[in-house]
């Protein structure tokens, strides 16, 4: 029997990509297409056993607690979330014992690898910064995958003893450093023409290494989506990161 899954921001770019491979995916179907303005509860939900939440920072919260009151499973894309509205969204999970939900920064298994590699890298260099690069349509800044890079990364330096990173500037009244992010430099690139990219630049003396992924089509974000709907009902609660998923 098809599992049955619904898509909320359907009618958005990311939600079209989506519906399009749930709807070509043998073992899957979409059962409901919601949107801004629809509201999330099991009877518009349509029976879903699984929800795949792309919307906006401002409405992801909202929708996954409505998904989880719903006791469906939640698979969510929305980037923008924080220490507090993940507390929230674990507060409401524990009322609704099995339910899951996997919030994933990034879908695309080249970036996933690129956040486990970085981690791996970064107690071996003196130095790292991270750029993203991202299409001008993209509401929030720094994106979720380059703040949860250089959390990693950041945490990595701690776990190996190390210090600061050497850095001279002393005026930067117009912000070029980028973000800090627990003491890694992060900056934010929109143009148009692209997709979704981010490099991470390591240096010490005399050697450089750069890791850098590319989505050059929102089909690549699939795969990694249709892991995590196919895994989401084996891990109730919530699920921060598709690393977990793919043991790194």
């Amino acid at each position: 029997m098809a599992m049955k899954v619904a898509v909320i921001g359907a009618q958005g770019r990311m939600g079209h990509a989506i519906s399009a491979g749930i709807e070509s995916t043998d073992g899957l179907e979409l059962v409901a297409r919601l949107d801004a303005g629809d509201d999330i509860t099991a009877e518009s939900l349509n029976g879903a056993e699984v929800a795949v939440e792309f919307t906006r920072p401002d409405a992801t919260l909202g929708n996954v607690l409505a998904c989880i009151d719903a006791g469906v499973h939640c698979v969510v894309g929305t980037t923008g979330w924080t220490d507090e509205s993940l507390a929230q969204v674990k507060e409401r999970l524990a009322g609704t014992p099995g339910t899951g939900v996997i919030i994933a920064p990034n879908y695309a298994l080249s970036a996933v690898l690129a956040m486990a590699f970085a981690a791996r890298a970064a107690a071996y260099f003196e130095s790292a910064e991270v750029i993203e690069l991202h299409h001008p349509n993209k509401v929030d800044a720094p994106s979720g995958t380059a703040m949860t890079t250089a959390k990693h990364i950041a945490q990595a330096r701690r776990d190996a003893g190390m210090g600061a990173m050497p850095d001279a500037t002393e005026t930067d009244p117009h912000g070029a450093r980028g973000a800090d992010i627990d003491g890694v430099r992060v900056h934010a690139v929109r143009l148009r023409g692209l997709t979704a990219h981010e490099e991470i630049v390591f240096g010490n003396p005399g050697e450089q290494l750069t890791i850098r992924t590319d989505s050059f089509d929102r089909a690549s974000f699939y795969p990694g989506v249709l892991l995590a709907i196919r895994e989401v009902a084996n891990r109730p609660g919530l699920t921060y990161g598709l690393d977990r998923i793919m043991d790194l």
